[in-house]
């Protein structure tokens, strides 16, 4: 019986012939004219870069190292063959839950970016809303149109917290 992980290995395995095997036939003329137009670009074209703050990159490979745990742990009870329907169904729930959090919360990072153009993070549990501002400038007046903006989403009360950080 193949397990999982040697599932996973052919599957990988599989891509990475097939796009070498695509890589090596592609014609010659083709990548040498990709290139050129690749550098002609980068000749005619300025080239802006937008630095993130560490903090809230940091932040993200958190929130996204526990939300992958979590969805991992879910699916593991949605195939595991001795759960329940209720079991089953709970976890489905949940994880249909942890999607719709991370989509709204993109949704609200992106929100603060077009009204405040500021970079954040927002975390959402529950009724709980966490965002965190990539700033050194700490105003409480901002602070308070974020919570407001962010509150005008939901019918429900919301617990909005706003934390300034560089």
């Amino acid at each position: 019986m193949i397990n999982k992980r040697g599932i996973w290995f052919l599957t990988l395995f599989s891509l990475i012939l097939v796009l070498s095997v695509y890589y090596i036939t592609m014609p010659s003329e083709l990548i040498l004219m990709n290139s050129e137009k690749k550098e002609q670009k980068k000749e005619n074209e300025e080239v802006v870069t937008i630095k993130e703050s560490e903090i809230l990159t940091a932040l993200r490979v958190e929130s996204n190292e526990q939300l992958l745990q979590q969805m991992n742990d879910l699916k593991m009870v949605l195939t595991n063959i001795d759960a329940t329907v209720d079991e089953k169904n709970n976890a489905f729930e949940k994880l249909k839950l942890l999607n719709t959090n991370r989509g709204e919360e993109e949704k609200l990072e992106g929100q603060i970016q077009t009204e405040f153009q500021l970079k954040a993070f927002v975390k959402i549990e529950g009724n709980q809303i966490r965002i965190v501002i990539a700033s050194d400038k700490h105003d409480n007046k901002v602070a308070n149109n974020i919570m407001r903006s962010i509150q005008k989403n939901y019918e429900n009360k919301m617990f909005i917290s706003v934390k300034f950080q560089k």
